[in-house]
């Protein structure tokens, strides 16, 4: 995402902004720590599906519209109180995601530094390291106008779903991306466990966010002659493959004991259609079921940890 020196500034004096709310909320974990109910303290770095400032395609200034928020109500809001749920383990989340980001602005230098400005300023100083790092990187590098790059002309040439060989290129930078996370975590965070998902099925029917953002999807499906009116099942497998073989990607990782990164599984989880709010982002409800499985996966490590 290219960003102004304004927008830049902005998205600093938010980090800031957050920082300070985590350091607040630290002291209460630490009044809970002898307790079985003492919070986990995560770091999170991604895109819109940690950092969504809509609920479905309506404004919301403060709701549960992405997958941090409804793990972690309070967040980025409350400087003072620590919501807990009434069962499991709770959440402290130290958030540096910000909308739009692809993997190759979160672990940009910038993308980077905004991680290791996080730990040193409000980690650090708490004698403090993240229970784990939560990850939400590599829908942003492909769709887009340049979802286009990757796909053949109607009718293709091969079986449905995005060129093979281009497609390739495409995810060995979102790979060189988190290979550049594991690296990161292994130098400034040593032996922090990574989770990271691969989203969901998304519907390439054309409708996007407020304000002219977005589609992201039907443009370039439509440029290369595939039709949401006509070919709607044809649109999704299309899409489908395309987050499979991402999928795919990460779960490769996730097998390489040294990245110590789990791939918590996301896909299949939004079946009905009115569990969308546009082509890439949930509703609240549906981000509250994708949230769900990432209390699975956490609260299933961590009782064995």
């Amino acid at each position: 995402m290219d960003l102004t020196r304004e927008m830049r500034f902005s998205i600093n004096q938010e980090m800031r902004r957050r920082g300070r709310v985590f350091q607040e909320r630290i002291k209460t974990r630490r009044a809970l720590r002898a307790d079985a109910r003492a919070p986990l303290v995560m770091l999170a770095h991604g895109d819109s599906w940690f950092d969504y400032p809509l609920d479905g395609n309506d404004i919301s200034f403060d709701g549960p519209t992405d997958i941090i928020r409804q793990l972690d109500p309070t967040s980025v809001n409350d400087e003072n109180v620590l919501s807990l749920r009434a069962e499991g383990p709770q959440y402290i989340i130290h958030n540096v995601s910000h909308w739009g980001y692809a993997t190759t602005d979160e672990l940009s230098r910038q993308g980077q530094q905004d991680m290791l400005d996080a730990l040193e300023n409000y980690w650090e100083p708490l004698g403090e390291k993240p229970d784990a790092i939560l990850f939400s990187g590599g829908g942003n590098d492909i769709v887009g106008d340049q979802f286009a790059i990757y796909l053949d002309y109607a009718p293709p040439s091969q079986g449905i779903g995005p060129n093979e060989d281009r497609f390739r290129g495409a995810l060995a930078r979102v790979e060189a991306s988190y290979k550049s996370l594991f690296a990161f975590r292994d130098k400034f965070a040593q032996g922090v466990p990574i989770f990271g998902h691969a989203y969901d099925y998304a519907i390439p029917n054309g409708v996007g966010a407020p304000c002219g953002i977005g589609p992201w999807l039907l443009p370039s499906l439509e440029y290369c002659g595939y039709s949401w009116d006509d070919q709607p099942d044809v649109c999704r497998a299309i899409v489908k493959s395309a987050l499979q073989k991402f999928s795919n990607l990460l779960m490769n990782l996730a097998g390489e004991p040294r990245n110590n990164f789990h791939v918590i599984p996301t896909q299949g989880t939004l079946t009905d259609d009115s569990l969308w709010g546009n082509e890439l982002h949930p509703t609240g409800d549906g981000f509250a079921k994708v949230a769900d499985k990432f209390r699975a996966a956490l609260n299933a490590h961590f009782a064995t940890v």
